[in-house]
């Protein structure tokens, strides 16, 4: 009986000393390092959380017949609002970007639908040939990212104003910043060749004035050769030594002139050569922008596109977004002739994938631009509008 009760005792005392040693243990761990040094931390190795600064509200719903480039469509229009949460007070920090006329969108492609990738990819304009997808602007990359130049129409409060854009409605932006040709463009970045500035041309100038002025004195002395002040004579032989001074004086100053241009002209010489050796150093051909050829010259060409007489009676009766009689209106697009011109940009690229061009038997497409659904058909060569009705009306028995 005594020897159980010791027992137990003892291995009370044995639990309260594992309790105490772990206590102990705890108290001589690190503290965690604070969120702010493991997002510094995070940061420096590459690995970021991203933040929307803002959603896009285009004239493209879906992600059919969505220009691949935003010089497709120039009269594609879309907003994008910057949100209070990541800025208290929006226009602030769009101060001063009205003076831009084009900005850099950065944004997701939050409809890939998977997020799967391939290290070669097939573009629609090479209809089925691959090359490295790092080559392209594919949408489906190791990081679904964006980028895409747009004309900036106008700032109103916390709201920027796009046009010629190929991003879908919702589309999450992650950053803007101003389109600077003398930055972004290598052919701006190419410099002429230098003009002479006004301080190397002055001295020739006023060497050729002394010499107007001496020029003009000779025609006075000539007119006045042999007379003085008082209206006498001089002897002859006066005259002629004063004439042999008056050339010896003329021809020093010509010496002297020809000397100095001379020594601008070599100086000259030196610098524009040496401007041009800089132009072939920085800014020589090797600068020009350079592109696939593929791109110029694709192996699909522009379709022909046509509009059945049906569809251009419908297409008529929309109206501008501020117009209101009860027909069909437009939210983004300024008239029906606006659309057209939409309509032929979208369609002109052929916005087919490469499996329906190439293996589906179906050619009807259907897309949908601002407020309207278009239905249409591809032949050989050609692409023909068949109806544009307002959204949600659409009829598939045509």
């Amino acid at each position: 009986m005594l020897d159980s009760s010791v027992r137990a005792h003892r291995k009370q005392l044995a639990a309260v000393q594992a309790v105490v040693s772990k206590a102990g243990s705890c108290e001589e761990e690190p503290r965690p390092s604070p969120p702010s040094s493991s997002a510094h931390v995070a940061l420096e190795q590459g690995s970021i959380q991203t933040t929307p600064i803002g959603f896009i509200i285009s004239c493209f719903s879906v992600k059919n017949g969505t220009p691949r480039q935003p010089n497709i469509c120039s009269p594609s229009r879309a907003e994008l609002r910057i949100q209070r949460s990541v800025f208290n007070n929006p226009e602030h920090a769009l101060l001063g970007l009205d003076r831009y006329s084009h900005v850099w969108i950065i944004f997701l492609f939050h409809k890939n639908g998977h997020l799967s990738y391939k290290a070669k990819v097939k573009p629609p304009r090479l209809n089925g040939q691959r090359v490295g997808v790092y080559s392209t602007r594919s949408p489906h990359r190791p990081n679904a990212v964006g980028l895409t130049l747009a004309r900036l129409d106008k700032i109103e409060g916390d709201t920027l104003h796009l046009s010629d854009i190929d991003m879908i409605d919702g589309t999450p932006v992650l950053d803007i910043k101003p389109f600077i040709p003398e930055y972004d463009s290598p052919e701006v970045r190419i410099n002429p060749n230098p003009q002479p500035s006004d301080s190397q041309t002055e001295p020739l100038n006023k060497e050729t004035n002394v010499l107007d002025l001496n020029e003009d004195s000779d025609k006075e002395d000539d007119e006045d050769r042999n007379v003085v002040g008082d209206g006498r004579s001089l002897p002859s032989e006066l005259c002629r030594v004063l004439e042999e001074v008056k050339t010896f004086v003329a021809q020093d100053d010509m010496s002297h002139h020809d000397s100095k241009c001379k020594k601008q002209v070599s100086e000259c010489k030196n610098a524009k050569r040496s401007s041009r050796t800089s132009d072939n150093l920085c800014y020589g051909e090797q600068d020009r922008a350079a592109i696939a050829s593929w791109i110029r010259d694709p192996p699909v060409s522009c379709l022909d596109v046509r509009f059945t007489p049906h569809a251009e009676e419908q297409l008529a009766q929309f109206l501008p977004a501020h117009l209101s009689d009860g027909r069909p209106r437009f939210k983004f697009l300024h008239s029906s002739d606006e659309a057209v011109a939409a309509i032929r940009g979208v369609l002109s690229a052929d916005p087919r994938s490469v499996y329906r061009r190439t293996r589906c038997r179906d050619k009807l497409f259907f897309f949908t631009i601002d407020t309207a659904d278009i239905t249409c058909w591809f032949g050989h060569g050609f692409v023909e509008v068949l109806q544009v009705r307002p959204v949600g009306q659409r009829d598939v028995t045509v």
